[in-house]
């Protein structure tokens, strides 16, 4: 794998600040000074940082039921709760996509950053489920707006499928599969049809189920649900 990223993985440094050391000859493999776009293998390799050797941390992958209320930050500058003081403190883990505040289910962690981009990517098409319940028009008005293409930014949401249905006190349940991950695609999507959102849980990520899980709780994923990720073993793959 490439060098910084073995860097981001063993959680010493973010990818570009991973760079920087390498460039300032802070990094060495097998005793050699390391240069951009070198690979190494933490496992064989004896790879250092300021002399101190690097101890690769093991790949791991969490699922977490976001709450109402928390932030998708390492920090947050307002000093609002993060998602991440409710997580083991595990170097180098990284959050799969983003769920704004007011938003709850299923989020993914990884220490694998390349695989967490192939997740998120609108090149990879893979797949989120959302359940939102809305106000605003009827199940029938939804369902004539959804039959015909939604513009948000001049662009038309990815929408996989949809299944609409009444729900309590004249509210309507939305069930959403897009293979997008937008900033507040779903709430956007939802202004342009002219509802108002009264809540929105992510209920999947790719073959990931947010199922059971409570709130605040995270679980790490399954060898079936790993082996289902559509991540290769490798970045090179």
């Amino acid at each position: 794998m490439r060098l910084q990223r073995a860097l981001a993985r063993a959680g010493v440094a973010s990818r570009r600040r991973a760079e920087t050391l390498i460039r300032e000859g802070r990094v060495k493999v097998n005793g050699q000074t390391a240069e951009i776009g070198m690979s190494a293998d933490p496992d064989v390799d004896r790879i250092t940082v300021n002399g101190k050797r690097l101890q690769q941390t093991r790949e791991v992958w969490l699922a977490l039921h976001k709450p109402v209320g928390y932030v998708v930050s390492r920090r947050d500058p307002q000093r609002r709760t993060t998602v991440f003081e409710l997580l083991p403190p595990i170097p180098g883990l990284t959050y799969v996509g983003r769920l704004d505040v007011t938003t709850t289910g299923l989020l993914l962690f990884t220490t694998n950053g390349w695989g967490a981009n192939r997740l998120t990517h609108p090149r990879y098409q893979v797949e989120r489920t959302y359940r939102a319940l809305v106000h605003g028009r009827s199940a029938d008005q939804i369902r004539r707006a959804l039959q015909r293409p939604v513009l948000v930014d001049g662009r038309p949401v990815a929408i996989r499928s949809w299944t609409v249905r009444p729900g309590p006190q004249g509210a309507v349940n939305l069930l959403l599969v897009l293979t997008e991950g937008r900033y507040r695609i779903v709430r956007r999507l939802c202004e342009k049809l002219g509802l108002k959102v009264a809540g929105l849980t992510r209920l999947s990520h790719g073959p990931v189920r947010l199922g059971r899980l409570q709130p605040g709780k995270w679980r790490h994923l399954t060898s079936q649900e790993r082996a289902a990720l559509p991540v290769p073993r490798t970045a090179d793959e």
